[in-house]
């Protein structure tokens, strides 16, 4: 469940107000890379695009 508040751009302010001041643009991106994917899986979560691990398992041949 997402707890941050704010558009996307407050919320971008407040990570990287939170990265130490030797932060690289790699560190920044890679920052800013994981939450934008976080914030995408708990979207897939709340509209129910989710697979089941036994349905994945099932697809793969793998034992349950």
């Amino acid at each position: 469940m997402s707890t941050a508040t704010g558009t996307p751009k407050q919320q971008a302010h407040s990570l990287i107000d939170q990265l130490p001041d030797t932060a690289t643009w790699r560190e920044l991106a890679y920052t800013l890379e994981v939450r934008a994917d976080i914030e995408e899986g708990l979207t897939d979560i709340k509209t129910g695009r989710v697979t089941s691990v036994a349905d994945v398992r099932h697809e793969f041949g793998l034992p349950e």
